[in-house]
């Protein structure tokens, strides 16, 4: 018998056995060479994944698989989280190994309820009836903030006002598909008229505190939602021991709202004094501005304005750093906007620490929103009379109401922070003919429904939370006797169930559980209220917290229709 270590065999000769390849997708030449292309001179830096995210989208309409090999090769990030980030975000499309990539052209018609009681739905239906599957496709889309011009939608990054399928096949045959700048004011004419003056004298020999107490007696309060006082933030984040930077929430995706890019598309220069005047106070070693995707124009215009500013000399080159959001409602809340700038997921952190202290890569960050940071500028060149002065019902101070439904002139409109509802639909030209005040959206889906009868609240920040609902980004949309205040709760969640991150369970699962039991012929109300309890006591965010208010004030407010 022949010793054991003579048996021939072939894990013995090694033929046949091992890999030529390590395990897993290989590098592929030619996307790896696309990637290059793309990244140029860039640096590698983990925070800029989603930026360069954007570059393969733009380039190829798609990210495959093969392009997250190859990113993940230049990053040194693993593929599994490159494709956690991609997945996440609305505006990529990833494409596995033997999927087929969507068509060259996307047509995003909103679906928010401005637009639904535009006839959105109407105008989808006949969209995906008229188009070739093959050549375009076909999406609904959360709020494009263009409420003021319902209904909307996007080809490619086009924007159609008061949209219609003759619209749309007109762009489609001229190949339009590109953003359209408006009018809007330059570095040039804004410096003339003096600005950067007010900016240029605080960094020559301004006292930060005075300035702070300034923004404090005009009354200003953050106009992203929470209303928290301004000038107070700029106090806690210089408590804090640097670096620290500035971060600018642009992400203003609550249905409704447009009143920062009403700003930002006239007087662009107005917010970015005001936020080089925050930066000088809290010290930032560097501002990001965190712009909605859905804002292309917007997203062009200030690309320009930042290239002007660091020739005029106004700021070194990249200490404002312009990123660009993905289609994630969920951003606009203030440490999932960090995350996101950090290049991952869009999901809220837990509290605390709060950012003022723990931000932008773990530093203390100052967040302001867009409209918020305008006012600080107009606040330090006219005043704190520009906003103080002004009272109305017990109220001071000025609100930019973005107003949409069925008024005969919707828009922004800046109004006293005491104005009712009345005083609103009175600004906006009134109800449109044959139609008679219903009900009203005083802050976004997030604030529910209100009843016509509720109109002597002054809309401004603590008035409406005795009522069970609140002003936030003072996004409202007006309903006539020709609405279902139903529907348009219905509306709102699904919203909530489409931009929910994902992170929490009753916030998850609430919205998509309070979906199905609302399209019920009758509402079991014990079953929403005790769902929306859990929700509101349990949810992670504020979306969470928040996406019961449309239940509960539809079922007090509405009992007939449920």
């Amino acid at each position: 018998m022949a010793p054991l270590d003579n048996t021939s065999g072939v894990w013995k000769s090694g033929r046949g056995k091992g890999r030529k390849t390590p395990k897993g997708r290989q590098l592929d030449d030619q996307a790896h060479s696309d990637i290059l292309d793309l990244l140029g001179d860039r640096p590698r830096n983990r925070d800029l994944l989603i930026e360069f995210l954007h570059l393969v989208q733009d380039q190829f309409g798609h990210i495959s698989a093969a392009h997250i090999r190859a990113l993940s090769e230049e990053m040194r990030v693993g593929q599994a989280e490159i494709y956690e980030v991609a997945s996440f975000y609305a505006h990529f499309d990833v494409v596995k190994e033997g999927e087929t990539p969507p068509p060259a052209l996307t047509i995003r018609v909103c679906d928010s309820l401005s637009c639904e009681l535009a006839g959105a739905e109407q105008l989808k239906q006949a969209l995906e009836d008229g188009m070739d599957p093959t050549q375009v496709r076909v999406l609904r889309a959360p709020c494009m903030g263009r409420c003021d011009t319902a209904p909307v939608l996007e080809i490619g990054h086009n924007h159609i006002d008061h949209a219609s399928v003759a619209k749309v096949e007109a762009a489609i045959a001229a190949e339009d598909t590109h953003a359209h700048l408006p009018q809007y004011e330059g570095y040039r004419a804004y410096a003339i008229a003096g600005g950067y003056e007010v900016l240029k004298d605080l960094r020559a020999n301004g006292d930060w505190e005075a300035v702070q107490d300034k923004v404090l007696s005009a009354g200003l309060r953050g106009l992203g939602g929470a209303g928290f006082p301004s000038g107070k933030k700029w106090g806690f984040v210089r408590m804090n021991e640097g670096p620290r930077y500035l971060a600018v929430n642009g992400d203003e995706g609550e249905p409704g709202t447009f009143k920062d890019r009403y700003y930002l598309e006239r007087t662009p220069h107005v917010f970015l004094e005001g936020m080089l005047i925050a930066a000088w106070a809290v010290e930032a070693e560097k501002a990001f501005i965190y712009m909605r995707d859905e804002y292309p124009a917007v997203l062009e215009i200030l690309r320009r304005e930042i290239a002007a500013l660091e020739a005029a000399g106004i700021v070194e080159e990249g200490y404002i750093d312009l990123r660009r959001g993905a289609g994630a409602y969920i951003c606009g809340e203030e440490s999932a906007m960090i995350e996101s700038i950090e290049g991952k997921r869009g999901e809220p952190r837990h509290r605390p620490p709060f950012v003022a202290q723990v931000g932008i890569f773990g530093q203390p960050t100052l967040v302001h929103n867009v409209e918020t940071l305008y006012w600080v500028t107009k606040i330090n060149r006219e005043g704190p009379e520009c906003l103080n002065a002004v009272e109305k019902n017990g109220r001071k101070g000025l609100r930019s109401y973005s107003v949409s439904g069925r008024v005969k002139n919707p828009g922004v409109h800046l109004l006293p922070a005491g104005s009712t509802i009345l005083d609103v639909i009175e600004a906006a030209g009134g109800m449109l003919d044959g139609h008679a005040f219903k009900a009203y959206q005083p802050g976004g889906p997030s604030s529910g429904l209100l009843p016509a009868h509720m109109d002597d609240i002054p809309l401004d920040f603590d008035t409406l939370q005795p009522h069970g609902s609140f002003i936030g980004s003072a996004a409202v949309v007006v309903l006539s006797d020709q609405d279902s205040a139903r529907d348009a709760a219905l509306n709102m969640l699904r919203f909530f169930e489409d931009e929910s991150c994902g992170q929490c369970t009753p916030c998850r699962v609430g919205c998509e559980k309070a979906v199905k039991l609302m399209q019920a012929e009758k509402w079991d109300q014990d079953l929403l209220e005790e769902l929306s309890a859990a929700m509101i006591d349990t949810s992670i965010c504020g979306l969470g917290q928040a996406a019961p208010n449309p239940i509960r004030l539809t079922i007090k407010h509405f009992p007939e229709e449920v």
